[in-house]
């Protein structure tokens, strides 16, 4: 596989490549030999995999003014929410 699809295959795992475009690479793989797509899934999945393990090691709490304003935006909502009747 080529630097070309590798790099294609980084853009697919990222999420960046979608729409008409994802459709058009699609049909471009499928016309391409087993071989290379089957490198290029196991390129796809490769790189989802790093950037798990990144997300991972490099994840953070939210500060807590951030916290304390989305469990507050959350509480408004359930304690606004209809109940479906005989649902009690």
């Amino acid at each position: 596989m080529n630097e070309v699809w590798t790099d294609l295959a980084h853009a697919v795992a990222l999420a960046a490549i979608g729409g008409d475009n994802g459709s058009a690479l699609q049909d471009v793989l499928d016309a391409e030999d087993a071989p290379l797509r089957a490198q290029f899934q196991a390129e796809i999945q490769r790189t989802r995999e790093v950037f798990a393990v990144l997300s991972i090691a490099t994840a953070t709490p939210p500060p807590m003014r951030v916290r304390a304003s989305v469990l507050s935006a959350v509480h408004d909502d359930v304690s606004h929410a209809e109940v479906p009747k005989g649902s009690r």
